[in-house]
């Protein structure tokens, strides 16, 4: 897993880490995004088939084990994962994991067209996150 929080609060996302990078890396960028306890959405802007890797028993063992040790922390900040994907069919098969995606890491899994609906999301859910706020 990469994360580039260059445009924070949007945090862009691949899952495959590259070649030569450790994916304990990912989870410490993520770790440190966390700590900044401030809420932002991660943007996957690659097609469920361009990252079609099948993660080993032992990297879903890991995972795991990391989401559970922070999952009031991906719960408070992570306010959803927006996945891009072009194809309307595909969006449509993916509904099922959807709902196993928000129950397993706590945050939803948003599914948009297009990178500008994408951006035009995140805000939207960044907004509402501020709005909630204001009404204290």
């Amino acid at each position: 897993m990469q994360l580039d929080s260059s445009a924070f609060p949007v945090v862009k996302i691949e899952i495959d880490a590259p070649t030569g990078q450790c994916p304990q890396d990912g989870f410490m960028v993520f770790e440190q995004l966390l700590t900044r306890e401030q809420p932002f959405v991660l943007l996957h802007e690659k097609g469920m088939d361009e990252e079609a890797h099948e993660h080993s028993h032992e990297e879903r063992k890991q995972a795991s084990l990391w989401m559970k040790k922070h999952k009031a922390a991906l719960r408070a900040y992570v306010k959803g994962m927006i996945q891009v994907e072009p194809s309307a069919a595909k969006r449509l098969a993916l509904k099922p994991f959807v709902a196993m995606f928000g129950k397993a890491w706590g945050y939803p899994l948003l599914l948009v067209e297009s990178k500008e609906r994408a951006l035009a999301l995140a805000r939207d859910v960044l907004d509402e996150q501020v709005s909630d706020v204001a009404h204290y």
